[in-house]
């Protein structure tokens, strides 16, 4: 019998759990992946799988790639934040009937110590600062500065990201930090004792919780963004979980592996 051919997954990645899924598919048998990144940061990690870099061109571009690539599972392993690609990539799922998991890491919840004050979104987060001027780290990456720079521009900034942020983006009293994590607690604490920091303000992406573990030991509050609403469908949490779920949609076993 002739042997079936490999089984074309699609991942949208970005996150630590994309990059572990690859790695996990590497060399598995029976599965064709491709990892597709953004292309936002300027000097990504490559997966050791291929892997393209750029956006798809909306629902429209992404319907397109999975249906001329013969795409045959979809994982949207992007960041709890990526505020377009998630939704487009649901309805292109449903437009071309390709299988789509979620993957996401689970949030963060405060614990004894901790003081989060919850928010909404980034222009919640500004105005939560309160009108004092106070020295605040933000660790929301580069893209979501614009409402400190517009709704509390009193504050004195350090803003932590891969990339240096766009200039106009910038409140004016900010000073910049270009880092790639992972970070240990003991650094992160002594980074909020140099700088003198007041308050923390991060999105609840999950993961590494340094910073956080850092903030409670420091006494410091922190204003927590909340994820934006979860789209119903097949989730998960892990990268093996992921892995299970492919390998029990592509029936390996008929396709000669």
């Amino acid at each position: 019998m002739a042997q079936s051919s490999p089984l074309r997954v699609l991942i949208l990645g970005g996150t630590t759990e994309a990059s572990l899924l690859a790695r996990l598919l590497l060399d598995k048998p029976g599965v064709s992946p491709v990892l597709s990144l953004a292309g936002r940061t300027r000097n990504p990690v490559l997966p050791p799988i291929p892997h393209r870099i750029g956006g798809f061109g909306g629902v429209a571009g992404l319907v397109r790639y999975l249906t001329e690539e013969g795409v045959e599972l979809l994982v949207d392993a992007t960041h709890p934040f990526a505020a377009r690609i998630t939704p487009n990539a649901a309805e292109a799922a449903r437009l071309t009937g390709v299988p789509l998991l979620r993957l996401e890491r689970p949030g963060w919840v405060p614990g004894p110590g901790d003081d989060w004050r919850m928010v909404p979104d980034m222009r919640a987060a500004a105005r939560a600062l309160g009108a004092a001027p106070r020295r605040i780290f933000l660790t929301i990456g580069r893209q979501d500065l614009i409402p400190f720079r517009d709704e509390a521009p009193q504050h004195e900034y350090l803003v932590r990201s891969v990339d240096p942020p766009e200039a106009s983006f910038l409140p004016a009293r900010t000073s910049i930090l270009t880092a790639r994590g992972p970070f240990d607690v003991a650094a992160e604490r002594a980074l909020l004792m140099d700088a003198r920091i007041d308050m923390l303000v991060t999105k609840n992406s999950g993961g590494s919780d340094a910073k956080l573990i850092a903030a409670r030991a420091c006494v410091l509050p922190v204003i927590m963004v909340d994820r934006p609403s979860v789209l119903n469908g097949a989730r998960t949490e892990t990268a093996e979980a992921a892995l299970a779920w492919i390998l029990d949609h592509g029936t390996l076993t008929a396709r000669g592996a």
